[in-house]
This record gives structure tokens, sequence and C-alpha cells, in this order.
């Protein structure tokens, strides 16, 4: 292999290091500007956007209105300390929607990309095809809203499974003592709708397809967030301030707005 000359490769070195130390310099004015030019509940809707738009978020039928809530209880749940510094993955269940659809994202919020999109089961306490009533109460038999952190993986009367600690008072955390887990059944999934028309349903805990059960195990475990949105005057959370979320963001120009922006 031919030596480059002396010249012609300190001038190499000088301009490897001139762009390896450009980047973050730039993405800093770019935030610095952006703070500059919106304030902190515009800059919150900037942030949220462009994970919306740059995950294709709309063309798989998440609504934008519950991915908001979602973010914005992800962004609280870091504010509480609920999280480790570094989780970047967000899970949304939108039981506003029929059965029959695939109303489960798994979201990776730094790389602003959709892993996976799936069916997901409701209890079946909460309804047939349409979930329309939800509960933490033991032995309900139903679906409970809000804000979920996941633990550990177990391996069960469903096989392998993943433990769940509820955040919102009086809404879910319940979820221990009930035993809402996510786990793989084979009632949930295109098989299931085409024999009975719909998704089975569980006793409550977010069941998935067997076939991605493991996947989505592996990519939601230890200490991620899971959202659960449903048609329910009542529910309420204090992780959906937006003035909060908006507030950290402005000031952790270092953090995941670096990287999402």
């Amino acid at each position: 292999m031919k030596k480059l000359p002396g010249g012609l490769l300190c001038l190499l070195l000088i301009l490897s290091i001139t762009i390896v130390s450009w980047k973050p310099a730039e993405i800093n004015r770019n935030i610095n500007g952006l703070k500059n030019t919106f304030s902190a509940r515009e800059f919150l809707e900037k942030y949220i956007s462009n994970i919306y738009e740059s995950a294709h978020l709309q063309e798989s039928g998440l609504a934008a209105d519950v991915f908001k809530k979602a973010i914005t209880g992800f962004i609280n749940l870091k504010i509480n300390n609920k999280l480790p510094q570094g989780s970047s993955i967000l899970t949304v269940i939108d039981f506003t929607k029929s059965s029959h659809e695939k109303r489960m994202w798994i979201i990776d919020v730094i790389n602003r990309d959709l892993i996976l999109n799936t069916w997901v089961a409701h209890g079946h306490g909460s309804g047939d095809d349409m979930a329309t009533s939800f509960s933490d109460k033991v032995d309900s038999h139903k679906s409970s809203l809000g804000f979920y952190v996941t633990d550990d993986v177990y391996y069960g009367k469903n096989g392998r499974s993943l433990r769940l600690d509820g955040m919102d008072v009086g809404f879910n955390t319940n979820a221990r003592e009930r035993a809402i887990v996510v786990h793989g059944a084979d009632y949930v999934g295109e098989n299931a709708i085409g024999q009975i028309g719909r998704l089975g349903r569980s006793f409550g805990c977010p069941a998935v397809p067997p076939e991605v059960a493991d996947q989505v195990i592996d990519a939601i475990k230890d200490k991620t967030v899971i959202f659960i949105n449903g048609n329910s005057w009542r529910y309420k959370s204090k992780y959906l301030n937006e003035g909060l979320a908006a507030d950290y963001l402005t000031n952790d120009v270092n953090g995941i707005v670096m990287a999402s922006l």
C-alpha cells in the first residue's frame, strides 16, 4: 500500500477532527436557535411532531393526540425519576380502536423509529370487539388505563411474561396484585380474527400474538413506559402535565432533546 505524503496526511487528519467536532456544536446551535424562537409549549409541540413524523406514526394509524399524551407522560416519568437515564422506548396501546386493528405501537423515541405495530387484547370485562369499560379492581377482568413502567421477565402459566407496575393511583396501581402482565396468547392475531371475527380477550393483560411475544418483551423490558389509552372521562394523570414536560425539554438540551431534534 502506498504511503500518503506527510502534508496530505496532516490535512486529512485536520479535516476529520473538524467534521467530528462540528456536529455537536451545530446541534447545540440549532437547539439554542429553536429555544430562542419558540415558547416552551411550542418547543414541546415541535419535539412531539418531529418524532411523530419521522417515525411515520400517522401512516401506521396512531392518532397524533394519543401520541402527544404518551410522550408527555414519558417525559414526566423521566422528571419523576421513574425511568433509567438512557430509557428511550415508549409503548402506546390505544383501546379506542377495534380489536381488528393493530393498536399497539413500540417506538424508539431517541432514534425516532417505529419498532413494531401489532395487535393487543383487552380484558373480557371491558367489552367485546371494543373496550368500553375500564377498572383497576381485583377480579374485574377489565383493562386498566394509564401509564405503566415495565419490570422483569418471568415464566408463568402464560409462558414467558413481563411484569408491569402501574403509575396512576386509582387507575392501574393494582397491576401487581391483579397479575397484569404482557404475554403471548393464541387468541391474539390474524387467526383469531378470522375464526371469531375479533380478538379473544384476556383477564386484563395486554396480551400479544405469540409469534411476536418474545420480540415485544425483549424490546420493552427493564423500565420502559407503556401508555394505555381509552375512552374514559374519569381518567386523569399527573403525568399528563404539559407545562412540566415543556420546561424540562427546554432545560435539558444535553438529554433526549439533542438526540431527537
